[in-house]
């Protein structure tokens, strides 16, 4: 069985049997069919840990899109850019603005510039910088929820903060996730940012060590409720081989040729997700 698939197995029966239901209070989401309320059941402050030195962690109980999420993180890290038509998805047309951006959110604020002591340079490059010259720094973090910007962001950051740690020549990293879909959204984001440490790891001269996923509010909309159930009763299979082309040394030279998966075996995809906006 696939590691990935037991944590998340595990993390949407506790949500299932124990998690809070929003249901009677005012929430804002609402039902893209009907308008309808959108209620989730939702448990605070889950953290799962994945050792990337032991499997690649996407789910095989159903197939994660990995081109589409990997296109995704290099759109924010490596174009930092917040234009949806340099994306090859359409995940974030419904959020774009008149000028086909989704504001100040995201990849523009992976570009900004800011004062480090070993000069100018975005948040990205810094983290690329200590990684070369002060690995062992406990201070290698990124934050992208910028307050006085929040206003113009087509959306607020939902995955926002990523910290990274340096235990001999292992590359670990925390992902700080304020608020999470799990049905839509969990094994996106967790090979999302695998992929990320994977590619830090290589050109830092490191390998990939754990990755923790910290979810201040996790929860499953309750039109998901019986697709969550299904999904997690489904069997497992062993987790498929990831490697990046190891002729890559610098980040920005990546490219989605250069990311390969191997023996992915995954259940039938869920179609007809009800969508919440």
């Amino acid at each position: 069985m696939s590691k990935a698939d037991d944590i998340f197995k595990t993390m949407c029966r506790d949500i299932l049997d124990n998690g809070f239901s929003t249901e009677g209070q005012k929430v804002r989401a609402r039902w893209a069919d009907d308008g309808a309320p959108a209620h989730t059941r939702k448990l605070f402050g889950i953290v799962n840990r994945y050792d990337l030195s032991e499997e690649f962690p996407a789910l095989t109980l159903r197939p994660t899109p990995m081109k589409n999420c990997i296109d995704e993180i290099l759109w924010i890290w490596q174009k930092k850019s917040n234009r949806v038509a340099d994306m090859r998805s359409h995940i974030w047309d419904a959020w774009a603005d008149e000028s086909g951006t989704i504001g100040k959110a995201y990849g523009y604020q992976m570009g900004l510039k800011y004062k480090f002591a070993q000069g100018e340079m975005d948040q990205v490059d810094n983290v690329l910088w200590q990684l070369k010259n002060n690995p062992y720094s406990r201070r290698i973090m990124t934050n992208i929820y910028n307050f006085q910007d929040l206003s113009e962001m087509g959306l607020e950051p939902c995955a926002y903060s990523m910290t990274f740690n340096v235990t001999g020549n292992r590359l670990n990293a925390i992902l700080n996730q304020r608020s999470q879909d799990v049905l839509v959204a969990n094994n996106w984001n967790v090979v999302q940012y695998a992929v990320l440490v994977h590619m830090f790891a290589q050109v830092s001269g490191l390998v990939p060590g754990e990755l923790v996923h910290v979810i201040a509010d996790a929860h499953i909309y309750d039109r998901h409720e019986p697709l969550v159930e299904e999904l997690i009763s489904r069997p497992s299979y062993p987790a498929p081989t990831f490697r990046l082309n190891p002729e890559i040394k610098n980040f920005y030279d990546f490219t989605l040729d250069d990311f390969i998966v191997e023996n992915y075996q995954a259940g039938p995809q869920i179609k007809h997700i009800p969508v919440a906006v």
